[in-house]
């Protein structure tokens, strides 16, 4: 099953701010069984993300996940963009709206605001593409949306990472079931990876395994990790590899 991800924000782009949302994503995703086939970044662009949504769906992968731009400023445009992107209208969500105004009021009260009250910002929030199913955020105001589109799961969720960590595992996590993939872990100790080359190519040939190494600079050991559907075959695929003169040890 094949994931992509969208992360949307100029910060990301111009460098301000690090793009670790798409990293812990593709880990999620990985271990739900997921090959994450691609990562794409786009600014806070209505005509760039529709593109970008344009190009991922035309791709079909099972499951898209995007995150940024659902905030209540001028250049928080992720929602509009994906409606039009799909051919859907903006409709207000009100059981959202609820949800923001508690929000807001629970700040109010906590003394981190000076008004609580629904302004155009906070109302843009509240606002789905027609057909989306809201994720609950419980640890911020934006509500996140899951969509069905032709076959593929979207997600869209917050870009404050804490905020979007936990509609992940709330929202998303759960509604893509409970296939798991082993990853194991090993250290090659073989100091050129131009040599340890053929025996992955080899590897994954047999086996029905993926396969990363990751070298640390010549004379040193190379990070080895096997992706497999089962701790059966990527046993099957370390053995392979040591029967071939390889050498590993647990990292």
């Amino acid at each position: 099953m094949f994931a992509e991800i969208l992360t949307i924000g100029d910060e990301l782009l111009t460098g301000h701010t690090v793009d670790s949302n798409s990293a812990f994503i593709g880990q999620r995703l990985t271990e739900r069984g997921y090959w994450v086939r691609r990562k794409t970044t786009v600014g806070d662009d209505v005509e760039e993300i529709k593109a970008a949504v344009g190009e991922i769906l035309a791709r079909k992968p099972e499951v898209l996940v995007i995150s940024g731009g659902l905030g209540p400023t001028h250049d928080d445009v992720t929602m509009p963009a994906v409606a039009e992107a799909l051919g859907r209208k903006l409709v207000l969500c009100s059981p959202c709206l609820e949800d923001i105004k508690a929000f807001y009021e629970r700040l109010y009260r906590e003394g981190y605001i000076d008004d609580p009250s629904l302004n155009e910002g906070r109302r843009k929030m509240a606002y789905l593409p027609e057909g989306a199913e809201p994720l609950e955020n419980t640890e911020g105001a934006a509500p996140g949306a899951y969509i069905e589109h032709e076959g593929v799961k979207i997600f869209v969720l917050p870009g404050m990472p804490r905020e979007m960590k936990a509609m992940l595992e709330r929202g998303v996590l759960p509604r893509l079931g409970e296939r798991r993939f082993i990853q194991k872990k090993l250290l090659a100790e073989i100091t050129d990876e131009s040599k340890l080359a053929p025996v992955l190519s080899e590897a994954v040939e047999r086996f029905k395994v993926r396969i990363h190494s990751s070298p640390k600079g010549f004379g040193k050991y190379i990070g080895v990790i096997i992706f497999a559907e089962s701790e059966e075959e990527a046993e099957k695929a370390k053995e392979f590899m040591e029967a071939k003169g390889v050498r590993f040890e647990e990292p």
